[in-house]
């Protein structure tokens, strides 16, 4: 069994947990690190790179570079922003990047990790015939649940069952491209299960159900209208192959199994409610508040993976059938790694506001359609988790709210709600939407958009390159986002 990727996800988590412990005595605050007024937009070109490189280098050195060379690629980057930052700032930078990693990274990869996992291991079989009907139920289903399962749990769980059902098919990308829109994007927008920004948005305050009320109109609207779209293109490409389901001689009926999964899954889902229903109190590492409620989410996440592998081993038939190797969630792991690192500097200059080296951007930024199209569009580039944050951090700075008022503002009527506080909530909307939705314009706006393309490669899929997919995305999604703006944020 290949134990490496657990390995260092369990290294992690006792290194966390480690420091958490043995710094404790230190007892610092959260005013430690470098302040963004501090830092000229020099050194963001890091993150630049990276993104660059993740957008360039598969184009033109290698397709498969992200898998055989992405943790280098983002080990090199990383390195080349932290050696002058920490020489430049010394405590200060070592604080950023301390907080970076225990507060931000190591949740979202280890959920991502353990929807992953857990998904992997409940296999639909059955004779599945990739007709219109059946690919467009595909999607609805997958946009359903994934707000649920997370988008990466409902994308692993369905993108094999669709590969298979079309393995027939002449025409495919249209399925894998409208599969990403959809089931590994849009369909997330309901929880912070769904999405990696709205997990990480509920790490910093934002109730579990908030976003279940204030983005399901969004949702729906461009749901329904990219699901009729796609029944629409698939339809005719289906005729235009001649409009015939092959006949292989079998009719097996269709059947799940695995199911016991979905326990380990309610499971990773009860860890993450508990996490934010309950305040156990914290701890310090060199300033930066480590909760122990969010500790003891990340040990249940873990332990649900583990129990999932333990029960439909990585080895076993199921997970073989299933097609389930490590190699997409590594290659996510380590990429990341180095966009939250090389990202800090954008982080603390954008919360500086006014004050900081994009005053103009930011004093620019005043209605929420601003707010949804500079957050989507840099989603769509630098990664929508860690891009939310920032506009989040944006908001509260622009309007001098702090953390500790955003679950109170969120969960009060909007008509008792002061006009700043009903600003913020129309903003966060804003932000929340344009996150979620436009990871769907590029391979690296979320997460899972990388793991379906490895997966639809690896079954012989021929994928559209970085840009060739934006073509895609900007003819489908843009007027849609147009439509959204319209409807929603005037």
């Amino acid at each position: 069994m290949k134990f490496k990727f657990i390995s260092c996800l369990i290294l992690c988590l006792i290194l966390a947990f480690t420091l958490t412990v043995s710094m404790e005595a230190f007892g610092a605050d959260d005013s430690l690190g470098v302040k963004g007024e501090q830092l000229s937009l020099w050194w963001v070109l890091p993150f630049v790179g990276i993104l660059l490189s993740i957008a360039i280098f598969p184009l033109v050195l290698d397709s498969h570079f992200l898998v055989h060379h992405g943790g280098k690629m983002s080990l090199a980057w990383g390195l080349i922003f932290a050696v002058p930052y920490l020489i430049a700032f010394q405590g200060e930078a070592f604080y950023d990047i301390l907080h970076i990693y225990l507060l931000d990274y190591i949740p979202f990869i280890i959920l991502l990790w353990g929807l992953f996992t857990v998904a992997g291991g409940i296999l639909v079989r059955g004779t599945l015939r990739g007709t219109p009907i059946v690919n467009t139920l595909l999607l609805l289903f997958g946009t359903i649940i994934a707000s649920w399962v997370g988008t990466t749990g409902a994308s692993m769980l369905l993108i094999r069952p669709l590969i298979r059902a079309n393995a027939y098919r002449k025409n495919k990308v249209h399925l894998i491209v409208f599969f990403i829109f959809l089931v590994s994007n849009i369909g997330g927008s309901l929880t912070p299960i769904g999405d990696p920004p709205l997990f990480l948005g509920f790490l910093r305050g934002v109730p579990f159900f908030w976003t279940t009320t204030a983005l399901l109109p969004h949702m729906l609207l461009i749901s329904v209208i990219l699901i009729a779209l796609f029944f629409v293109i698939d339809t005719f490409m289906f005729k235009r192959e001649g409009g015939v389901v092959p006949d292989d001689g079998t009719n097996e009926p269709i059947r799940i199994e695995g199911l016991f999964n979905l326990v380990f899954l309610l499971g990773i889902i009860g860890a993450v409610l508990m996490s934010g229903s309950f305040k156990w109190g914290d701890v310090n590492v060199l300033g930066v508040h480590v909760y122990w409620q969010n500790i003891a989410r990340e040990i249940l996440i873990v332990a649900m993976g583990l129990l999932s592998l333990k029960y439909t081993p990585f080895r076993g038939e199921l997970r073989q059938s299933n097609e389930f190797s490590w190699e997409p969630i590594e290659e996510v792991a380590k990429v990341f790694a180095g966009i939250f690192i090389t990202i800090i500097p954008a982080l603390a200059i954008l919360k500086a506001g006014e004050k900081g080296a994009l005053a103009g951007l930011i004093g620019a930024m005043q209605q929420p359609y601003h707010y949804f199209w500079i957050t989507g569009i840099l989603s769509s580039f630098l990664d929508n988790a860690p891009t939310y944050l920032t506009f989040f951090n944006t908001a509260l700075g622009k309007l001098e709210l702090t953390e500790t008022l955003v679950p109170v503002i969120l969960s009060t009527p909007m008509d008792s709600l002061s006009e700043s506080h009903k600003i913020f909530v129309d903003l966060l909307t804003a932000i929340s939407v344009g996150s979620v939705f436009m990871g769907a314009n590029t391979y690296i706006g979320n997460a899972p958009n990388f793991m379906v393309k490895a997966i639809a490669e690896q079954s012989g899929i021929r994928m559209p390159s970085f840009f060739g997919y934006m073509l895609w995305s900007v003819a489908i999604l843009f007027p849609l986002f147009v439509v959204v703006t319209l409807v929603f944020l005037r």
